[in-house]
């Protein structure tokens, strides 16, 4: 778990606000859910901005950001809390959701399908008009403050029928679609990013572009905007673009020799 301070006023970016682009009203319908206390769900592939928006966000309303990177092993326990011995002594130690409620916060739940379902339901008081936290362990029931927001993500396209979301947690939140940006805003993002030129840049996207379109024959996952900033930023500190590529698009995705060497021919192609 990790957690961010508070970061300029309420509505307000500051220089030291995470870059994000965009691209359609998602910003608008993130303040609206915040300011009526509505949890919110991101959908769309990884790499595709989802994380970096809610740290732009949890800027913009000047809010602490606790993330969670959901996991098969997960426990309730992990979320919420759990009683640890110190010093010969057995004292009650929070989870990050619970600081999050107590404290008030964005609770960001990553991926949240990849955590066992009966770990998911205890979120299910906090996404209603309860917004509450029960806590069995201890006997407590926390009420959420105004300025707590749960969020939650995961990438539909990955996940098969045995993990999804039930209906019950989906029809709980506001739901926020995201996809790669356009060839132009994508451009702008890695440039943004690596400081890599607009040329360089512009041939990087085309060349990410064309390898998503093997995701269908060959890639279990195609390059997302954060792997193609990765060899952005590789090709900004001297490497060649061959060599930032193959680092940063073809080994992380794959282990099967053809389809690298297939990769690789697209990326001398592309340069």
């Amino acid at each position: 778990m990790t957690m961010s301070g508070q970061a300029g006023s309420s509505g307000t970016a500051t220089e030291n606000t995470p870059f994000y682009l965009p691209s359609g009203n998602e910003v608008r319908i993130f303040e609206a859910a915040y300011n009526n206390q509505m949890p919110v769900m991101l959908k769309g592939p990884t790499g595709c901005g989802k994380t970096r928006f809610v740290r732009h966000m949890s800027h913009i309303l000047g809010l602490p950001l606790y993330t969670v990177a959901c996991h098969d092993d997960l426990t309730s326990s992990d979320l919420v809390g759990r009683y640890l011995i110190k010093g010969g002594e057995t004292v009650w130690v929070d989870g990050p959701v619970t600081r999050a409620v107590r404290e008030g916060g964005i609770c960001y739940l990553d991926e949240v399908v990849e955590a066992r379902k009966d770990t998911t339901v205890i979120i299910h008081p906090l996404a209603d008009d309860r917004r509450v936290l029960t806590i069995e362990k201890t006997g407590e029931e926390i009420e959420a403050p105004e300025n707590f927001m749960l969020v939650i993500s995961y990438n539909p396209g990955y996940q098969h029928v045995l993990k999804d979301l039930k209906p019950s947690t989906r029809q709980r939140f506001t739901a926020l679609d995201f996809d790669y940006p356009s060839h132009d805003g994508e451009v702008e993002i890695v440039m943004n990013e690596s400081a890599l030129d607009q040329n360089r840049a512009g041939q990087l996207v085309a060349l990410g572009r064309r390898l998503r379109r093997l995701e269908d024959v060959s890639l279990e996952a195609p390059p997302g905007t954060r792997l193609l900033v990765h060899a952005a930023t590789l090709m900004k500190h001297g490497l060649s673009a061959r060599d930032a590529c193959e680092a940063s698009l073809v080994r992380p995705l794959t282990d099967d020799e053809d389809i690298r060497n297939a990769m690789i021919d697209i990326i001398e192609a592309s340069f």
